[in-house]
């Protein structure tokens, strides 16, 4: 099965009904590293407007989405969003306490320059957590993937500031 079709039977898979035309709209998002099993993501957009965004994403089995912050954008502050686990396991790294000796999740071979706050947070299906404007974070999904819903202020990936700087990530 290629990587799409993977990603695809583990949407469908969470048990949440998607139409046809949100499963053709699947982003997969390989950061232009060229690396998207380790480090990627891929997303669905149900909505994102001037008021609001909800995505659902999936990660497969321990693939990461690097280390980024939204920071404010002119008069706007940076987008602040809460990451709600439907299946699997997630681990969230924030700005906090921590080393990455600590963690339970594998820093990508080669990148641990980018990856550098390390307070881990786990969340299992039906768990939450808010990231505020601003903050440093990434995550990783357990050893069986993951699904995730994102509720939050306007996206503008754009805008988004990676710890690496060979990530290209735009609208």
């Amino acid at each position: 099965m290629d990587y799409q079709d993977r990603v695809k039977a583990a949407f469908l898979a969470s048990g949440i009904v998607f139409t046809e035309a949100e499963l053709a709209s699947i982003d997969y998002a390989d950061f232009d590293l060229n690396n998207l099993e380790v480090e990627g993501l891929n997303l669905i957009v149900y909505i994102n407007n001037e008021r609001y965004c909800a995505k659902e994403m999936v990660l497969l089995p321990q693939q990461t989405c690097p280390e980024h912050r939204h920071p404010a954008r002119g008069d706007l502050a940076g987008k602040q969003e809460t990451f709600r686990c439907r299946k699997g396991k997630v681990y969230l790294y924030v700005e906090g306490t921590g080393t990455a000796e600590t963690i339970k999740s594998q820093i990508p071979a080669g990148k641990e320059d980018y990856y550098t706050v390390f307070h881990e947070i786990e969340l299992h299906p039906g768990e939450q957590y808010t990231i505020d404007p601003d903050t440093k974070h990434w995550f990783q999904a357990g050893e069986d993937g993951a699904i995730i819903s994102e509720f939050s202020s306007p996206s503008d990936d754009a805008s988004d500031i990676f710890t690496d700087p060979n990530i290209k990530r735009v609208n």
